[in-house]
């Protein structure tokens, strides 16, 4: 039965959580201070950047270019004005790319903007609970990982488009890939090539003259314009609406058999953006972003582009960074940005339906080129020998089967191995007493027969065994005195796996005293019932030398006393 008033007191709670995660005035503080015009100059240099990436990403997807288009306007306004970091830039990402084209293979492009809005609503659900701190536990080998899994994914996923050839049946990239150099090797197209080269090397090479010129976009309008020049018979992004769609509910058939799929999505759409805010806060002087508002923003912004038909969206690094390179100072420079993107999308539609997709192709093997930092790739293979292999196994699960499995996969095997290495820290260690006993026969005579050992480090379940095994593992032993006071970590594992010693020690008429200083570990070992035995005969002490003076008197050879006659002076059960 609910407590009364708790449903009311919730009510406020619930209130003011939502509150604190939704926009406010006071994020625009820096246009009071500085001014429109370092935020305008921002969105506008987002935008050109931006522009040849959605068109790209919404193409490589298999939903269509306009669709790309779409989210960077719609989910860019959103992610902006509904999320936690001022400077991030939200729309289509490579990475979410590698999700949706499986998915449009298995289930048609008309589920995407149902996944979008279905992922949508987890992520919101995901900042509200309060989980955007979570992504701090991911190893960094795990991430670096997982950026060099999605890399090598785009890539093969730009091969078909970049050889001019149909795309070849199959969901994983790399078999496509391959499958689409055989198709080219048999009928190669010499000017499909030469329009590849001229994009790639246009996009790679004009940063190096110039960090302001707009690479990406100067390779597409050449390539656009030499295919016209030309006569190349390539193929091209087709016509694009001069405005937004109009806003509808998503076809919402199926929508059981789309949950995986959207939580899968949505995984990746709190994880890249929570990523991305966090390098963000490394190249700005702004505040640090807020992960529960961000994901907020994110879902916002997923359900927003949904409903116009758009792809699921994430904060995109490369935007993000281009943005704060430029100079924003507050989140009025992505939306700049999305507009920006609104007044190109009417006003030059005729000209961008005429983009080859080739060129798209080069832009985006550059993209996936520059996503690799090849210095952090040789830190974590120089690191240890186990953060190089779950990098290595998290980037090829990545390319084998899928980016959920990849980091559930390289979280697992991270886990795995710190839980090894901290099981590897946990001890019982043999302590010498001299027992308050000068004769130095009596004292030998002692320390044979009673056993003094302190249990260093986590006493849990991938300890437990070994725990077990040594300390039972005596002879001519008559006493065993546990020192528990050191213990970093009890879980319930290693409380029962201490009740077992107690109680084959006891089988062996072996007497235990247990010193126990934490109270919270005396509670977990009394819940569990290992304290039973040892509580009923007194033998639980908060302190170390009554525990001593006991085992003394019960070591004796001849009459030791039982529990009713040992004197308890200073005994006390934690």
């Amino acid at each position: 039965m609910t407590h009364p008033g708790t449903g009311a007191a919730s009510v406020p709670a619930l209130v003011a959580r939502l509150r604190a995660l939704a926009p406010r005035a006071s994020d625009y503080d820096g246009l009071r201070s500085r001014g429109w015009t370092g935020d305008l100059v921002a969105g506008v240099t987002v935008a050109v950047v931006a522009l040849p990436l959605a068109l790209a990403f919404g193409a490589a997807s298999g939903v269509g270019a306009t669709a790309g288009l779409v989210t960077a306007v719609v989910a860019g306004t959103l992610a902006a004005v509904f999320g936690g970091s001022s400077v991030q830039v939200s729309g289509p990402t490579g990475a979410m790319t590698v999700v949706l084209v499986p998915l449009v293979a298995a289930h048609g492009v008309g589920v995407v903007p149902a996944v979008a809005l279905l992922a949508g609503v987890f992520v919101v659900l995901a900042g509200v609970l309060g989980l955007g701190r979570l992504v701090a536990f991911i190893p960094w080998p795990v991430v670096e990982g997982f950026t060099l899994g999605i890399a090598v994914v785009i890539a093969a996923q730009q091969v078909p488009s970049a050889l001019g050839v149909e795309k070849p049946d199959g969901e994983n990239a790399a078999l496509v890939a391959g499958r689409a150099i055989g198709r080219f090797a048999e009928h190669p197209d010499v000017g499909v090539v030469g329009l590849l080269v001229i994009a790639a090397g246009l996009t790679a090479l004009l940063p190096r003259l110039h960090r302001a010129l707009p690479a990406s976009l100067v390779a597409i309008v050449v390539a656009t314009l030499l295919a016209g020049v030309l006569g190349l018979d390539v193929a091209r992004i087709g016509a694009l609406p001069s405005s937004l769609p109009t806003p509808a509910l998503p076809d919402l058939t199926g929508l059981g058999g789309l949950v995986v799929p959207a939580l899968v999505v949505a995984a990746l759409a709190a994880l890249e953006s929570l990523l991305s805010a966090e390098v963000a806060d490394g190249m700005s002087d702004r505040e640090r972003h807020d992960p529960d508002r961000e994901l907020v923003g994110q879902g916002v912004a997923n359900v927003g582009s949904a409903f116009f038909g758009g792809l699921p969206a994430t904060g995109a690094l490369a935007r993000t960074a281009v943005n704060v390179r430029s100079g924003a100072r507050t989140r009025a420079a992505a939306v700049v940005h999305a507009l920006v993107l609104l007044a190109l999308m009417a006003a030059a539609s005729g000209v961008v339906a005429r983009i080859p997709l080739v060129a798209l192709a080069g832009v985006l093997l550059v993209t996936a080129w520059r996503m690799v930092e090849r210095h952090t790739v040789a830190a974590v293979l120089r690191s240890t020998r186990t953060d190089a292999a779950v990098f290595v196994l998290t980037a090829g699960a990545t390319v084998v089967f899928d980016l959920v499995t990849a980091v559930e996969l390289g979280i697992a095997v991270a886990v795995l191995v710190a839980v090894v290495k901290l099981a590897g820290t946990a001890q019982a260690v043999r302590v010498e007493q001299d027992f308050g006993v000068d004769d130095e026969t009596e004292r030998e005579l002692l320390r044979r027969h009673v056993l003094v050992y302190r249990l260093d480090g986590p006493l849990f379940f991938a300890v437990a065994a070994r725990f077990l095994r040594e300390l039972t593992a005596t002879t001519d032993v008559r006493v065993v005195v546990l020192r528990l006071g050191d213990l970093a970590m009890l879980d319930a594992t290693g409380a029962r796996a201490l009740g077992a010693i107690v109680q084959e020690l006891h089988d062996r008429d072996i007497e235990v005293l247990l010193k126990v200083a934490d109270p919270a570990h005396a509670g977990l070992l009394r819940t569990v019932g290992a304290l039973e035995d040892v509580e009923r005969t007194g033998h639980v002490f908060a302190e170390l030398e009554p525990a001593l003076r006991l085992a003394r008197l019960l070591a004796r050879p001849a009459d030791p006393p039982g529990p009713g006659a040992a004197p308890t002076a200073g005994a006390a059960t934690a």
